[in-house]
């Protein structure tokens, strides 16, 4: 964005090219681009324009020569140096805001681009990095935009909930402010217009969070709002109608609470989900986080490591990065695919999630014949390949070269799948129930070890190459169950 002093030392050349040496419009702005773009044979058949212009106008032709010579000099410096002056004074004052008002700092911020998931996921993780909390939104304290709970606390923002609209929001809001505030979910119907906030609309903010504090959990609100609404377009047609009570008053809404019994809490799964389709990322966690340690054991790096080297190296961006560009593994679910067809065959372009940030991978044809199987929303998948700088986007793209859900990626990466027994598990008939769970993963190349000893000793026995098997989420889930927790790992 051009500052103020090039906008100025533009405005001058023209005029000065208008005034001085009778310059049209269009040629002045022809004269300014030349200078901006310092092509030398453009300059020099402009600096004839102008000496000749200037000349015809009455002025010496030393002087037009001296006048153009500072115009382009000038145009050496004054462009960049106006920009590094103006970038700098403001580096200086985002500075100083994010150290001494840190929340304040991050929810603007993070107001300027809530339309941009992108954006708001690294925003969040930077938040996390700083030690400040960001809560998910909630209806009766949330505002459109990302406010200020206190010094280390940010409150999400009604406005950034996909599918719900700034008129609804603020007719929410006004809602709020009259009434001081909803008591419970049918407070919420029978006080707002629903017209304005639908059922679908209400629908994403339970699942983005914005009701907790109004119900036992998410699951038995989304279950109740249907009656929650039905009792408040009940007694807004009784209004209409102008019915009345016993006694002559205005007629009343019926205060009979909706009670349906209350339901078990969604699994982490289905929350999180919920949370990604209506804010666009996970919140409150994320589905990668039970696989973090396991992650970091198999040699996998967070995108925010990754872009934070990438920054260190200097990286130019063309195109893929090819310039020093880095060799890594990375995991994270998907968000979003692409696919395109070329000369070469189909190809895509997958958006990874890992909760520090998102990176766009580019799976080429050769590859993507190889793995395009495994490429699915929601799917967690572990990608090595080449990292460099878009010079397109400005962002950071990956190029993959391997691709692998989990338990193919255990199935790579792998020493052995380790199962810890003692001795009363040896003598408790354990080889029957290992046979039985591990039989239907037998179709792998991880190693199961057995990790058998006493207080005297402990060794670990691996297994014929005929018991490998695919460790999948699955066989350990079963395996846990068998043997109780804490008995398996998987060794990298």
């Amino acid at each position: 964005r051009p500052t103020y002093g090039v906008i100025l030392y533009q405005e001058q050349v023209m005029q000065i090219a208008q005034v001085l040496a009778g310059y049209t419009l269009g040629g002045a702005d022809l004269l300014r681009r030349a200078m901006g773009k310092k092509k030398p044979e453009e300059m020099a058949k402009q600096r004839e324009i102008f000496v000749e212009g200037a000349t015809s106008r009455g002025v010496d032709g030393k002087i037009a020569t001296h006048i153009f010579d500072l115009m382009e000099k000038f145009a050496g410096y004054g462009f960049n140096k106006s920009h590094s002056a103006a970038y700098a004074l403001l580096s200086c004052q985002t500075a100083w805001l994010k150290a001494h008002h840190p929340a304040a700092f991050m929810a603007a911020v993070l107001s300027s681009d809530m339309d941009k998931t992108d954006k708001v996921v690294n925003f969040i993780e930077e938040c996390r990095s700083m030690g400040l909390s960001v809560l998910p939104p909630d209806i009766n304290r949330s505002d459109y935009d990302f406010t200020v709970l206190d010094d280390r606390t940010i409150l999400y923002g009604l406005g950034a909930i996909k599918g719900a609209g700034q008129a609804a929001i603020e007719g929410v809001v006004e809602s709020r402010t009259a009434d001081g505030g909803f008591a419970s979910l049918k407070d919420f119907c029978r006080s707002i217009d629903l017209q304005k906030v639908n059922r679908r609309v209400i629908d994403a903010m339970i699942r983005a969070g914005c009701f907790d504090a109004l119900g036992p959990n998410r699951a038995t609100l989304i279950s109740r709002l249907p009656e929650c609404m039905s009792c408040a377009e009940q007694g807004r047609r009784a209004e209409s109608a102008g019915q009345s009570d016993l006694f002559g008053g205005p007629a009343i809404l019926s205060e009979a609470p909706v009670e349906t019994a209350a339901l078990p809490e969604w699994s982490d799964e289905v929350r999180l989900a919920g949370e990604k389709e209506t804010l666009g990322l996970y919140l409150t966690g994320h589905p990668i986080q039970r696989h973090v340690q396991e992650l970091r054991r198999m040699g996998v790096k967070r995108f925010s490591e990754i872009i934070a080297e990438q920054g260190d190296s200097g990286n130019g961006g063309n195109g893929y990065g090819r310039r020093n560009e880095q060799s890594v593994l990375a995991a994270g679910l998907v968000m979003d695919i692409r696919t395109k067809n070329t000369q070469s065959g189909r190809m895509a372009f997958v958006t990874l999630d890992d909760q520090s940030g998102r990176v766009e991978v580019g799976i080429f044809s050769e590859e993507y014949r190889q793995y395009g199987h495994l490429i699915a929303h929601d799917r967690l998948l572990v990608v090595r390949g080449t990292v460099g700088v878009d010079e397109f986007s400005g962002g950071f793209r990956m190029r993959a070269k391997e691709v692998y859900d989990m338990a193919l990626a255990r199935n790579h990466f792998a020493k052995g799948l380790s199962i810890t027994l003692g001795a009363g598990d040896l003598q408790n008939g354990i080889a029957r129930t290992l046979t039985e769970v591990l039989s239907p993963f037998r179709e792998g190349r991880c190693p199961v070890l057995i990790r058998a000893g006493n207080a005297q000793a402990c060794a670990d026995i691996r297994l014929d190459p005929a018991w490998n098997v695919l460790a999948t989420d699955e066989l350990l889930a079963r395996l846990d169950e068998s043997l109780g927790g804490g008995k398996i790992e998987v060794r990298y």
